[in-house]
């Protein structure tokens, strides 16, 4: 495998960070550039580079992410009003390749997004 990733060497701790959930499968953190009061970054440990990139034994894993989001939406109390977002590919502004859901909040947020 090539060299790890950002988000793998924060999730193995190689790389400090603000992580406010793990378990064995799962790790989130305080993005450093946040876009709300409340933003969050919620990624496997397994390495996946995008969403194209998963496969059908991948459903529980992603699915957990969501599930983690929820939990840590009403520890932020943020139930009232949160954004879930996964972007995919540089044109919609993934930067970091490893999958990872954004959960954004404590603001008020408009449609369309930007």
């Amino acid at each position: 495998m090539s060299e790890k990733c950002i988000f793998c060497k924060i999730a193995d701790k190689e790389i400090s960070s603000s992580i406010v959930y793990e378990d064995p499968e799962i790790v989130a953190f305080n993005d450093i550039n946040p876009q709300a009061p409340v933003h969050i970054i919620i990624i496997p440990r397994k390495h996946i580079p995008r969403v194209m990139d998963l496969e059908e034994n991948d459903a529980a894993l992603i699915g957990k992410l969501f599930i983690v989001a929820k939990k840590l939406a009403k520890e932020k109390e943020i139930e009232d009003g949160y954004r879930l977002v996964i972007n995919c590919n540089p044109g919609a502004g993934q930067s970091v390749f490893h999958i990872h859901l954004h959960l954004l909040g404590g603001r008020k947020f408009t449609w369309p997004p930007g």
